[in-house]
C-alpha cells in the first residue's frame, strides 16, 4: 500500500470517528486534577513531543494541577520578542505556516489541491466578507507540542465575535491535504478587528481533541461544542482594544489560526509553507 493511500485513509477514517464524544471525553479528563497521574502524563507528553520547557514560567510538570493548565502554559517574559519592524504583521502563534496568499475570487488555499471559500469560512455573511475580497491571508497550524496561546498580529479594536459550529476533524497537515474545505467545516471562532491600517479577522479553528477555544474577553467560546451559532458586537461601552502582541485567545491543545487582512492592507512575507514560526515573528508586511 502506497504512503499516499495510507495518508488518505488516515484522514478519511475521521468521518466515522465519534468526533464530539472523543473531544468531550478528552476535555473532561484534561480538566481533572489527578495528582501523580497528571504529572506522569505530562512528563510523557513532554518526552514524546519534545516540548521545550526551559522557556515556560513553570518548568516542573508537578506544578500543573491539570492537563489543561499545561496545554495553556504561559511562557517566561521576553520568550517571544516582537519583530521591531513597524510594518511587520506578527505571527499570532507558534506553529507551522501551512498556507498564505491572496483571497482571489473569494477563495483561499488550504493545502496543495484543496481550497475553500471565504464565504463558507465566515459563515455565509457576504457583507462581512466584502472587505477581505482581494486581500491577503495566512494560516498557522499548531501541533500538540506548540505553545497554545494566540496573540494579536497588529493593534486592533474588537468589533465582533462570531462562533460557527461544525465538525471536529483533526487539522494536522495530512488531514488538510485530504479533506476538502476542512477549515470551513470545523467549528471556529472569528474575531473581527479594526486596525489603524484596515480590517483584520483572526479565526481560531477547533479540531478533534481540542477541549475548548477561549478568548481573553469572553472566556470559553465553544462550551460543550454546541450547535448554536452566535455573533456578538463590541461597540460603545463594550469596545475592547488589544495591542500588537497581546494575548487574544488560546486553545486547549493544538489547532489552527487563520488571519485575514483587508484588500490593499498587507503583502506576503517570504516565509515558505512548511516553515516553523513563533508568536511575534514577522508573518506578513503592511503595504
Amino acid at each position: 500500500m502506497s504512503s499516499e493511500l495510507i495518508s488518505a485513509l488516515k484522514a478519511d477514517i475521521q468521518y466515522a470517528a465519534p468526533q464530539k464524544l472523543l473531544t468531550k471525553a478528552a476535555g473532561f479528563l484534561a480538566g481533572r486534577r489527578m495528582g501523580a497521574v497528571t504529572a506522569f502524563a505530562i512528563r510523557n507528553f513532554i518526552s514524546h513531543y519534545k516540548v521545550d520547557m526551559s522557556e515556560c514560567e513553570k518548568q516542573d510538570p508537578t506544578e500543573y494541577a491539570t492537563f489543561n493548565e499545561f496545554f495553556t502554559r504561559p511562557l517566561k517574559a521576553g520568550a517571544r520578542p516582537l519583530d521591531p519592524d513597524p510594518r511587520a504583521i506578527l505571527s499570532p502563534s507558534d506553529g507551522t505556516k501551512s498556507a498564505s496568499g491572496t483571497i482571489s475570487s473569494g477563495t483561499l488555499i488550504q493545502a496543495k489541491g484543496q481550497d475553500f471559500t471565504l464565504a463558507s469560512l465566515l459563515g455565509g455573511n457576504q457583507e462581512i466578507c466584502r472587505p477581505f475580497e482581494g486581500g491577503t491571508y495566512f494560516t498557522i497550524y499548531l501541533s500538540p507540542a506548540n505553545y497554545h496561546r494566540v496573540h494579536m498580529p497588529l493593534d486592533g479594536r474588537l468589533t465582533a465575535l462570531s462562533y460557527i459550529p461544525g465538525k471536529l476533524f483533526s487539522v494536522n497537515l495530512n488531514t488538510a491535504a485530504h479533506i476538502g474545505g476542512l477549515f470551513s467545516r470545523n467549528e471556529r471562532a472569528c474575531a473581527f478587528f479594526d486596525t489603524p491600517r484596515g480590517k483584520m479577522c483572526v479565526i481560531l479553528v477547533g479540531a478533534m481533541i481540542v477541549g475548548s477555544i477561549e478568548t481573553v474577553w469572553k472566556g470559553e467560546v465553544n462550551g460543550g461544542h454546541g450547535s448554536t451559532p452566535f455573533e456578538e458586537t463590541y461597540e460603545g461601552p463594550r469596545s475592547i482594544t488589544l495591542s500588537r502582541g497581546a494575548e487574544m485567545g488560546r486553545f486547549k491543545l493544538g489547532s489552527t489560526v487563520i488571519c485575514l487582512f483587508e484588500n490593499g492592507m498587507a503583502e506576503e512575507c517570504a516565509i515558505a509553507p512548511g516553515t516553523a514560526v513563533k508568536a511575534g515573528q514577522k508573518a506578513a508586511v503592511l503595504r
